[in-house]
């Protein structure tokens, strides 16, 4: 009898505790609960409370702390989908060709080539002299030397005129501040010459023993000085070249095309100016191109003897094409080529010896226009899908009748092709593959419609689903956007996205204003006192499609970073029950705090974006849609909030505060996580595979809330 007793109550404990194991995932744990520290922000008499602004310091051990629990809670409250993100990270992983390579290209002698190998996580930088057949030589294996390295990227690669030097710059940090070294690509010898706290960018004079690069404020980590570096020698004695005294502007140094100049240009939002220096003679001076004009902007294209100018000048909104002498280079001698019109944005040109080429959007697409010296013939490259990107790529040379240029859709994988602008033939030389053997582009629908805004604008959305899809309101649909800076997004592939579309989700974005999707009367639109427009245009987009039965309030998700994250704070305050889930990539929330603080990177260079809070009308603006100011108590969608603790663009503890805030004041039981990258900066993980893995954890949020578990 005693037996028996024991043996009930064995299995009595056992089964509590698989019940407890089965229920596991149901057992909300407590989110983490910052202090509250009130902190008051007064401008213009009125006056704000801020009960989070210590986590503004990186350097408090508290706030680690913090940002360490919430990454475990993140972590624990999504164990469920551990398997699921595995699943995703393999899948998205066995898509991609391991061992790529680019197409290469040739520049003064030598094939540039970059290119994976199966198992890498960084590129190889090779080269070979005079013909593909030749040995590779190998510049940088990033594998190696990110081998140390929790966060590593290699840029600013500059090759010397004669082939023989090789300047590259290294960011560890991943706060995107890059130190210069230069490298003998006959040797192999890495030179002491070191170069710190730079963008990274550079270029050589014709000398092959000078070189210029940029170097930014250690504090905001604005690009203001030029300086020139003499090979072999100490860094110390730089001499400062030019030194950018507006803090609205940020300046950059290139050389021409041509090889002829070296140019510094100097821009803010809305002007620029540019400078130049004969590149055979580095220890001249810059002469002023055309001299800064508020609200003139301008870029320039050395050919022959003579600049082409792209510009904005006589109130050409959309832009045109001018030309000047090389020796008169001031806007009075400008002379049109491409005039102004209405309907047709000019967004950049590519000139070769016996042709121009003009990229040019209408419509919300790209078109390449060919249009030979001559003057007769001129011809558009025909694109036949009803939403695509087209653009012209890597055409480093003037003495060939072939244009480089890529061609993608949103169902269509990325070709790079040679077309020869004298026949018109054209050769495929790579399409993107996409492995495993179940893709095919036939299976999906690409389509582009048309959402009424509250203002009567209409504002396109390309959107992309598998083909069997009927649209009876009940399918997950992620609507993605950015809608600033006059950014452009465009209707591109992505082999990832498949492992939402095959599951059923549809895709789709919202080209709303702010981006210069439609011209620049589009950006105009969308940004300073027109910013609301940004937000609205989104809600707008929404509820078409829902009135369309593409989805439904309930299978609805938005996605957005960095000023794309913006919008996704606005419509969470004021449009939340439209969204099942949101995804806030670095977001951009805190606007008012950031943008008086001009101690923060890039703040001053973004007045003419967002306006300047310091002017009581643009304070008064931006606070009404501020998300981290207009959090209020309401209910939430679910949100899934990600940030690097290196951030220079947008700082980490913006969206740590909003998180704070929501879990504050929000009314609902949906689940808010914060997902800091303690190793990384705003672009997120740095190599290839970790960057999946990332995007693993976006997609297992929206498919866990679907409840899709494989």
């Amino acid at each position: 009898m005693l037996l028996e007793i024991l043996s009930y109550f064995d299995c009595l404990i056992f089964a509590i505790i698989k019940l407890k194991e089965k229920t596991k995932i149901m057992i909300i744990k407590n989110p983490p609960k910052a202090k509250i520290i009130p902190t008051t922000l007064e401008k213009f008499d009125d006056i704000r409370i801020d009960n989070y602004f210590w986590l503004n310091d990186r350097e408090n051990p508290e706030v680690i702390d913090y940002l360490n629990k919430e990454n475990d809670y993140y972590k624990e409250m999504t164990a469920h989908t551990n398997d699921l993100q595995k699943e995703l990270f393999e899948e998205m992983k066995s898509r991609i060709r391991e061992d790529d390579q680019s197409v290469p290209y040739l520049y003064n002698g030598y094939y540039y080539i970059t290119r994976f190998e199966t198992g890498s996580d960084y590129p190889i930088y090779s080269r070979k002299k005079g013909s593909l057949s030749s040995n590779e030589e190998i510049m940088f294996n990033c594998n190696e030397l990110a081998k140390e390295h929790k966060y590593f990227k290699l840029g600013g690669l500059s090759v010397s005129s004669d082939n023989q030097y090789i300047a590259f710059a290294l960011d560890t940090i991943g706060r995107r501040i890059y130190t210069i070294q230069i490298k003998n690509l006959v040797t192999g010898e890495i030179f002491s010459d070191k170069i710190e706290n730079t963008s990274g960018d550079s270029t050589w004079a014709n000398d092959n023993s000078t070189l210029f690069y940029t170097r930014q404020d250690e504090k905001t980590l604005r690009s203001d000085k030029v300086y020139k570096h003499k090979l072999n020698t100490d860094s110390a004695n730089d001499s400062l070249v030019y030194f950018e005294k507006d803090d609205t502007f940020s300046v950059e140094v290139t050389k021409e095309k041509s090889k002829k100049y070296i140019v510094i240009s100097s821009s803010s939002t809305m002007t620029t100016e540019f400078r130049t220096l004969l590149a055979d003679q580095p220890d001249g001076e810059f002469k002023i191109f055309q001299k800064r004009v508020r609200g003139l902007e301008y870029d320039i294209a050395h050919f022959g003897d003579h600049f082409y100018v792209l510009t904005n000048k006589d109130d050409a909104t959309n832009f045109k094409l001018m030309k000047t002498p090389e020796l008169a280079t001031t806007k009075e001698n400008w002379v049109d080529l491409i005039p102004h019109r209405e309907d047709v944005l000019i967004e950049d040109i590519d000139i070769f010896s016996h042709f121009l080429v003009v990229t040019e959007r209408f419509n919300g697409l790209n078109t390449i226009r060919i249009m030979p010296w001559s003057g007769e013939g001129a011809y558009y490259l025909p694109f036949e899908s009803e939403t695509y990107t087209a653009y012209t790529s890597t055409n480093v040379d003037f003495d060939t009748d072939i244009l480089r240029y890529g061609y993608q859709s949103m169902a269509t994988p990325a070709s790079i092709i040679d077309f020869n602008m004298r026949t018109k033939e054209k050769q495929i030389m790579k399409e993107q593959e996409v492995l495993g053997g179940k893709f095919d582009k036939n299976n999906y629908n690409e389509e582009r419609v048309w959402a009424t805004a509250q203002d009567g604008t209409k504002v396109p959305i390309s959107i992309v689903y598998r083909k069997e899809l009927k649209k009876d309101g009940n399918n997950p649909l992620l609507q993605y956007a950015y809608g600033s800076y006059g950014y452009s997004m465009d209707a591109t592939f992505s082999s990832t996205r498949l492992s939402l579309l095959d599951r059923g989700f549809i895709f789709a974005i919202a080209h709303i204003r702010g981006g210069e999707d439609l011209g620049r009367q589009w950006y105009d639109e969308g940004k300073l006192l027109n910013k609301k427009n940004t937000f609205t245009d989104f809600i707008d987009c929404s509820n078409y499609l829902i009135a369309n039965k593409f989805t439904s309030p309930t299978h609805l998700y938005a996605e957005g970073g960095s000023a794309g994250g913006l919008l996704m704070g606005v419509i969470a305050n004021i449009a939340p029950e439209l969204y099942n889930g949101i995804i806030a990539q670095v977001p951009f929330v805190d606007v008012v705090t950031t943008m008086l603080d001009d101690t923060i990177p890039l703040t001053t260079g973004e007045y003419d974006e967002w306006g300047n809070p310091n002017v009581k009308k643009f304070y008064n603006y931006i606070k009404t849609y501020s998300p981290y100011d207009n959090v209020k108590t309401q209910d939430y969608p679910s949100m899934y909030v990600s940030t690097g603790l290196h951030d220079s663009q947008v700082q980490y503890w913006e969206p740590a505060k909003w998180v704070a805030k929501l879990r504050e004041l929000k009314t609902d039981t949906n689940a808010i996580y914060l997902d800091t990258n303690m190793n990384a900066g705003h672009g997120g993980a740095s190599g290839r595979f970790e960057a999946l893995k990332e995007l693993a954890k976006e997609f297992s949020f929206l498919l866990d809330l679907e409840k899709i578990g494989k």
